[in-house]
């Protein structure tokens, strides 16, 4: 077994990671579940060493013996990249490796709503993608960039790590920055930024207050700004954006955050009816006058009911996306409310349903 062998196999099979533990057979999420593939024996750690040594080069060796863990990209030609997690457990060495899909989708493409893809029209503010890991928020995201790319004269900047989807340029000059190859931090590329004269910026993961507190900064001085966090839903977005920030600090943070944050969008992916992948659910909050106020009066508990209520300028619910799906027939009654964080929201809203 190679480590291109499993990788081919694991897109073959329509995988979304491949999970490499030592002690275990390969296994794949397959449709949110993981699975074996190919009848492997268990992978001792002698032969993990000889599995996943090879994708690195001796800077990453060195990094990976030094610190135990290891994020970075790797390509398998003719195939498609991938984003890998190195580390090390009581058994020994394992990873995971997510598979990139090798074309770049279009909004249209994964279905996205229009008032989620009206945000790209934006010169300035600050769009969060958010949801729990694995999925789609850098599917989204690429999407995203790729209409900008394709329509705007712009230069765009992303800060990743690693980089994942690979842009061409197009209308607009796009600028891919790794953290740990082109720059030290993603702080302190956000630091340099403004400095690099983009129009739109994408950072990978909000992953701290120096990170989210220059998001702020490139936001508010004229710039549109993309970032992911791992939050499930609005409300909770915007508390966490907010929390991270020392106690003295957070009123200000309000004042900035409902000045310039233009939307929110959440997402699940969740295993269709018919076996056949994974359907789409999003709960989108636009920014609008009524939202910046509660953000800024600190009445986030109320965003939730005024999304209900406003469905008619594009925002929902995940609990009422989840319905639509139910009523569609695309995903079950049972998958939907292991998707939603309000179960009983979606139990009543269902109740009258057919299913």
């Amino acid at each position: 077994m190679n480590i291109n062998e499993l990788l081919t196999l694991t897109v073959e099979f329509k995988g979304s990671d491949l999970h490499l533990a030592s002690g275990f057979t390969p296994m794949a999420r397959i449709y949110g579940e993981l699975q074996p593939i190919g009848d492997f024996p268990a992978i001792t750690p002698e032969a993990m060493k000889d599995l996943l040594y090879p994708t690195l080069n001796e800077d990453q060796k060195k990094k990976f013996e030094s610190e135990l863990e290891l994020d970075m990209s790797y390509s398998v030609p003719e195939l498609c990249r991938f984003r890998v997690n190195m580390n090390w457990d009581k058994n020994g060495m394992g990873a995971v490796i997510r598979v990139i899909p090798s074309k770049i989708p279009l909004p249209e493409d994964l279905g996205l709503p229009q008032q989620l893809v009206d945000l790209t029209e934006l010169k300035n503010g600050l769009v969060l993608v958010t949801g729990p890991t694995g999925t789609g928020k850098s599917t989204t995201l690429a999407a995203m960039i790729e209409k900008i790319n394709n329509e705007k004269p712009y230069h765009i900047l992303t800060i990743e790590d690693p980089i994942e989807f690979v842009y061409e340029n197009k209308r607009s000059v796009v600028r891919q920055r790794e953290v740990g190859e082109h720059t030290k931090s993603f702080s302190n590329a956000l630091k340099h930024a403004l400095r690099q004269d983009p129009n739109v910026v994408l950072v990978g993961e909000l992953r701290d207050l120096e990170t989210i507190s220059a998001m702020l900064t490139i936001a508010e001085t004229g710039h549109l700004a993309f970032g992911t966090l791992h939050t499930n839903d609005a409300s909770q977005t915007i508390d966490r954006v907010i929390d991270v920030f020392p106690s003295h600090q957070q009123a200000q943070i309000r004042t900035v955050l409902a000045t310039v944050l233009r939307g929110v969008v959440c997402q699940q992916l969740i295993p269709r009816k018919d076996g056949n992948g994974m359907a789409l659910a999003q709960e989108l909050l636009i920014c609008n006058g009524g939202i910046a106020n509660m953000i800024r009066e600190g009445k986030t508990a109320q965003i939730y009911s005024t999304m209900q209520t406003n469905s008619t300028i594009g925002m929902k619910t995940m609990e009422s996306d989840v319905k639509r799906l139910i009523e569609k027939g695309v995903v079950s009654f049972e998958a939907g409310l292991k998707a939603v964080s309000r179960p009983d929201t979606l139990k009543e809203m269902c109740a009258n349903l057919k299913i």
